[in-house]
């Protein structure tokens, strides 16, 4: 067995992007002061909120779906409780986050605690995901056949993740070899949505990140 859970590692790497990001959008905004046009104020609530559901989906199909098959196949050789508790912390602040999204949107002022919330988000899931590769993608190159991830793929997809967020934020994070292997792999509906969800997207990371640098 030689799996190479890229769907795994590309989550991963636009969650980390786009923690760095907000975290340091948010952090502008405070020291700036800026008070936000309703428009902007609403698109940055927004985008907070799809992405902390984005992280609970994320966190919580690995405790049931992929962390079930880990055990079954790897056996003695695994013990998932750490990353387990670590998934049991995310949820207070993920709702932390949410409960500053929502005064935003009625303030339209980035909050200090907003802002602190992100950064400490920021820096538990730098950690976490850092522990979490190196313990779980040995495990699943070695235990679990291709068949098997397959499955946990097609079962994770099928709790129904928000693609118009996932799939442009997973593209932008994608190597030139890893869009070719999505296209083969995915087929015509695949090309369609790598050719249509950016658009859209673009337009809403525009207003959300204005002069991010």
């Amino acid at each position: 067995m030689n799996n190479e859970p890229t769907g795994l590692l590309l989550a991963h790497r636009a969650m980390l992007r786009d923690l760095d990001r907000l975290a340091g959008l948010t952090e502008r905004l405070v020291a700036g002061g800026t008070r936000l046009e309703p428009k902007r104020a609403a698109a940055i609530a927004d985008y907070l909120t799809d992405f902390c559901d984005s992280i609970h989906h994320h966190h919580s199909a690995e405790d049931e779906v992929l962390w079930p098959v880990l055990e079954r196949a790897a056996g003695a050789h695994v013990d998932l409780t750490e990353l387990t508790d670590d998934h049991a912390v995310l949820d207070p602040k993920l709702a932390r986050v949410r409960s500053g999204a929502a005064a935003l949107k009625a303030g339209r002022t980035v909050s200090a605690e907003l802002a602190a919330d992100l950064a400490d988000l920021r820096d538990t899931l730098h950690e976490h995901i850092g522990d979490e590769e190196r313990m779980i993608v040995p495990l699943i190159k070695q235990y679990v056949s291709d068949d098997e991830w397959n499955r946990v793929e097609g079962a994770i997809r099928k709790r129904g993740a928000k693609m118009s967020f996932e799939v442009p934020r997973v593209l932008a994070v994608s190597t030139a070899d890893e869009l070719a292997e999505a296209r083969r792999a995915g087929g015509i509906p695949v090309a369609i949505m790598i050719k249509l969800l950016p658009l859209p997207f673009r337009r809403r990371e525009s207003l959300v990140f204005r002069g991010a640098r």
